[in-house]
């Protein structure tokens, strides 16, 4: 189950945000002054193959894969970067993420739910 992690840091200049995680995924949503989505980050597989869904009002949808930053050859680690990546398989995040958000507050689990299972190439 996706559980809301307390004490996030908030980005000044950017919207306020929480943030909900569990093994797979990673879920933050950004909110608008009003209390409505301004936009969210569901990152998943975080253990095999990291990718990202974003959507956010003003840019639409992006889907990414995450570089974590591991150098090679004795380089130092660098800050995980999203980099293209390929398809999402809406179907099959949509019910996974459907089957983990119970916990998650009704409006925000709808929201993302919509839009994983709206989202087009």
């Amino acid at each position: 189950m996706l559980h809301e992690a307390k004490h996030i840091r908030q980005v000044e200049g950017e919207p306020p945000r929480r943030w909900f995680a569990d093994k797979y995924f990673d879920l933050i949503v950004w909110f608008e002054k009003d209390g409505s989505v301004w936009g969210f980050q569901l990152c998943y597989d975080r253990e095999s193959k990291p990718r990202a869904l974003t959507w956010t009002k003003k840019n639409g949808y992006k889907h990414a894969g995450i570089d974590d930053g591991e150098g090679s050859g004795g380089t130092f680690k660098g800050s995980p970067v999203l980099v293209e990546d390929g398809l999402f398989d809406a179907g099959h995040i949509g019910k996974r993420l459907a089957a983990v958000s119970a916990d998650l507050p009704p409006e925000i689990k709808s929201f993302v739910l919509e839009k994983v299972n709206q989202f087009k190439l």
